[in-house]
Formats: structure tokens, sequence, C-alpha cells
């Protein structure tokens, strides 16, 4: 089976991670599985490039982390929220991935 490049898909990992945080927060591995579910296993997402996203996104704004004790391990657990910036930053992703879609299209041969 082939998987997408981390590089091609590189520029829409916010947008995925903040997806997935529009309902609800939620913490790294619940979002990276979710990220492997719903590409039906084309993409995974590593643990480093996760990470880097969220501490970026934060602190641009977009999400804001808290912990909370997981009550089943025991532990603490860092999630994170989507903020309004970040949504409306996940909003004007999508505009722009529609505009990429329309204009790679182009270039893409179909058999």
């Amino acid at each position: 089976m082939i998987q997408i490049s981390s590089d091609i898909i590189r520029g829409y990992n916010d947008t995925m991670i903040l997806y997935l945080l529009l309902n609800k927060p939620s913490y790294g591995y619940e979002i990276s599985k979710q990220i492997k579910e719903l590409s039906g296993e084309k993409y995974v997402i590593k643990e480093t490039t996760l990470y880097s996203a969220f501490t970026r996104m934060e602190k641009n704004g977009y999400v804001e982390s808290f912990s909370d004790q997981d009550n089943t391990a025991g532990k603490r657990r860092t999630y994170y929220r989507i903020t309004e910036l970040g949504r409306q930053y996940y909003r004007e992703k999508c505009e722009e991935w529609m505009l990429t879609q329309e204009v790679v299209e182009k270039f893409i041969m179909k058999q």
C-alpha cells in the first residue's frame, strides 16, 4: 500500500489536528490514532511532527493545552483544545486547500 509522503502533507498537519479538535479537546496519542484511522492508514503522523505542530500552534494561539488526570492509568495527560483564533485559522487553511487542489488538479493526468 502506498503511503502519503510527509513532505507532501506537511503543510496540512495543522489542519488535520485542528479538525480533530473542533468538537472536543484531545491528547497526542488519540489524535495520531485518529489521523491514521481516518486516512485509512495512508498517513501516519510521526510523534515528533505531532508535538512540533502542537508547540507551534500553541505559540501562535491556535490551541491551548491543559493537564488532566487519566482515570484509567492514573497519570497526568496533556490535552489540547482549539481556540477561536484556531477556528479562524482552520477555516483559512480549508479555503487554501480548495484553491491548492483546484490548481494541482490541472496538472494531474486522469487515467
